[in-house]
């Protein structure tokens, strides 16, 4: 039975840290769009932009990104899935190696 809740938390695990990886990819796109002209109705771009806003948003409301007309809350959101990938991930695997 323990072995069976260890390969759970390990899916979970491994499922997050995909997931945070996939977003943070998504995150430098954003990033990298900010700094060409796109064309605001390519399905990529809107795609990109609603998954990403939500987030950006956030961070740019609690602390202030903008300094000398460089945006700096995706960088931070960048740095916030790192921490989340050390701690929580790196957290759940090892739960699951002591089961």
């Amino acid at each position: 039975m323990s072995i069976l809740f260890a390969n759970f938390i390990m899916g979970i695990a491994r499922v997050l840290e995909i997931g945070l990886n996939l977003y943070m990819f998504i995150v430098i796109a954003y990033a990298i769009l900010s700094w060409v002209s796109p064309d605001p109705y390519n399905p990529i771009v809107r795609l990109i932009r609603q998954v990403t806003e939500p987030v950006i948003y956030r961070v740019r409301r609690l602390i202030p990104t903008n300094f000398g007309g460089i945006d700096f809350a995706p960088l931070i959101v960048v740095l916030a899935i790192y921490f989340l990938q050390i701690f929580v991930v790196q957290t759940l695997f090892q739960v699951a190696r002591q089961i």
